[in-house]
């Protein structure tokens, strides 16, 4: 695909969220870079010269809607400068919002100022990560059975933005006061044309956020072609999960302008790697269980003295130590926070905080830079130039720490968890590979896919 102007930009609410996006876009043949903040157009073209699509990785998601006012409008404007035909507001495929935490409702009402958008086209669904949207209502797989949102057995208990409404148009409406419709599944089976009206009419009618329900490949294709009929000369305002670029990169393939690209499909072994897991997920926990199974030193982090500012140091140090000790054994380790959504230290750390004075904040506003510290002391103090980082807040403030200032796609892992080439400041941790990942994504065996490199369905 030639063309005159990047195809895509977007900004990822979390960081994890940010690597799915560009993974999809690479997958699909649109070749993608991921920076930490907003580039220049200098800086694409003598470092990453030929890409079409343009990402930055943020941690908006766990931003108050005040600091969203302040943070987010300069990342907009400079991504519209870059001139593309789509701006893409990236959030996760379970919505992980609310109206005093990661507000997907104030980042559309930002975007509306800098964008001046007829309606705001909104894709939350993305089936190739078992994430559907049916009547409006949000639905996710875990293993072989299927949840609404407010019954998930994460989404449903996040310690965060706990999902009480599965429903998308009464959990947006909560987060801003603009008209949201819906185009349904019944619509969505229908031909081309009458989809456009539905979409069309809609709009006619006052509808300003115009929400899709996406079940299967086919409503994708449809949401990929009426977005790129949408291109125009100014910046077109998109919001939902990598299910967009999926949607666009399915669209145009299918019209012969993209073709499938040969991406790596192995990393090859790298031994020891480091795992640092901030994810409270059943997942990672299962994660974290397979690697203990498979070799790898465990190490479990003690949350309630790191977050605590006279303690936290000498914690980090301790931990150290243990890791230092286990790699120069060649064996790898993963330090964890927690294993699962149940652990007592989830308790024990917001106890802490309490007493601290800091109730009411995150508790992985103060255990990410923590958690960032000892992975750039360990790269520091060794040859591991492999790791893994689980935890989408999490990854935001590690991936600071380590001063990382963009990615591009290595090999893909699992669906939305690659493993990635890190660019760093100063050319520091030089070859460094890096997954930054969902505490959702992967199987029970992705901590030791990372060490192999590849996918245990790719051998």
């Amino acid at each position: 695909m030639r063309m005159s102007r990047l195809l895509l930009t977007f900004y990822g609410d979390d960081f994890t969220g940010s690597t799915d996006a560009m993974e999809c876009l690479e997958l699909n043949g649109i070749p993608a870079v991921l920076f930490l903040s907003p580039p220049t157009p200098t800086q694409i073209e003598e470092e990453f010269g030929g890409v079409a699509a343009v990402g930055v990785a943020g941690v908006s998601r766990t931003m108050t809607p005040e600091e969203m006012d302040r943070e987010l409008p300069p990342v907009f404007s400079a991504l519209k400068q870059l001139g593309a035909y789509f701006f893409h507001y990236k959030i996760c495929s379970t919505f992980d919002s609310s109206p005093e935490i990661g507000s997907v409702g104030r980042a559309i009402d930002i975007g509306w100022k800098i964008f001046e958008p007829v309606a705001v086209p909104v894709m939350v669904g993305a089936p190739f990560l078992r994430r559907y949207v049916v009547f409006g209502n949000l639905f996710a797989r875990v293993g072989e059975t299927t949840y609404r949102l407010d019954r998930h057995p994460t989404m449903s208990k996040h310690p965060v933005t706990p999902m009480g409404e599965s429903d998308l148009r009464l959990h947006l409406a909560r987060q801003t006061r603009r008209r949201i419709e819906l185009v349904d599944v019944w619509h969505m089976s229908k031909r081309e044309t009458e989809v456009d009206e539905r979409f069309q009419r809609l709009i006619s009618n006052g509808a300003e956020v115009i929400l899709f329900d996406t079940l299967n490949a086919g409503h994708m294709l449809q949401i990929g072609r009426l977005i790129w009929s949408l291109k125009a000369d100014t910046t077109v305002f998109l919001v939902g999960s990598s299910g967009i670029e999926y949607a666009l990169g399915m669209y145009l393939r299918s019209r012969g302008r993209l073709a499938i690209p040969e991406v790596a499909r192995s990393a090859g072994r790298k031994a020891p790697i480091v795992v640092l897991c901030g994810s409270c997920a059943p997942g990672t926990a299962a994660q974290i269980a397979y690697a203990l199974e498979r070799g790898f030193r465990g190490i479990r982090l003690d949350c309630p003295r790191l977050v605590d500012p006279e303690r936290a140091d000498q914690e980090r140090e301790a931990a150290l130590a243990r890791t230092l000790e286990a790699l120069e054994r060649g064996q790898s380790v993963v330090l964890y926070t927690a294993r699962g959504p149940d652990d007592p230290a989830i308790e024990e750390t917001n106890r802490r905080l309490t007493q601290l004075g800091l109730n009411g904040t995150s508790a992985v506003r103060h255990l990410g830079p923590q958690l960032g510290r000892l992975l750039r002391a360990v790269l520091e103090r060794t040859r591991v130039r492999r790791a893994c980082v689980a935890g989408g807040d999490t990854c935001g403030y590690v991936a600071k720490e380590l001063g990382l200032y963009a990615l591009r796609v290595a090999a893909p892992i699992s669906p939305g968890a690659p493993l990635c080439r890190a660019y760093l400041e100063g050319g520091r941790f030089d070859g460094l590979e890096i997954s930054l990942k969902g505490g959702q994504n992967g199987s029970a065996a992705y901590f030791d896919e990372i060490l192999q490199g590849s996918s245990q369905e790719q051998k």
